[in-house]
């Protein structure tokens, strides 16, 4: 699981997947990550259901950032002995 994909190729498969064009796709993507980043920004925690959540931990001096991956995500890592859904 070494590959890695940039952007562009995410919003390529976001738009193949709505049968959208490119254009859309990519500004949804870019709506959705701003609007990420800016709840972020804000202190407010994120939780995507299936994928994990996303949370900030104020601190001195300075704050973490945190992810907690899904029980999918456990699953697909070996993280997890309970998860028995699809991976």
């Amino acid at each position: 699981m070494s590959d890695r994909i940039h952007k562009k190729e995410v919003v390529r498969r976001v738009a193949q997947r709505l049968d959208a064009d490119e254009n859309a796709a990519e500004a949804c993507l870019d709506a959705v990550l701003e609007t990420l980043y800016e709840a972020i920004k804000n202190g407010e925690s994120i939780t995507l259901p299936g994928f994990g959540s996303f949370y900030v931990r104020p601190g001195r001096p300075s704050w973490a950032f945190k992810f907690n991956p899904a029980q999918r995500l456990r699953a697909l890592f070996g993280w997890s002995s309970t998860y028995k859904g699809p991976l």
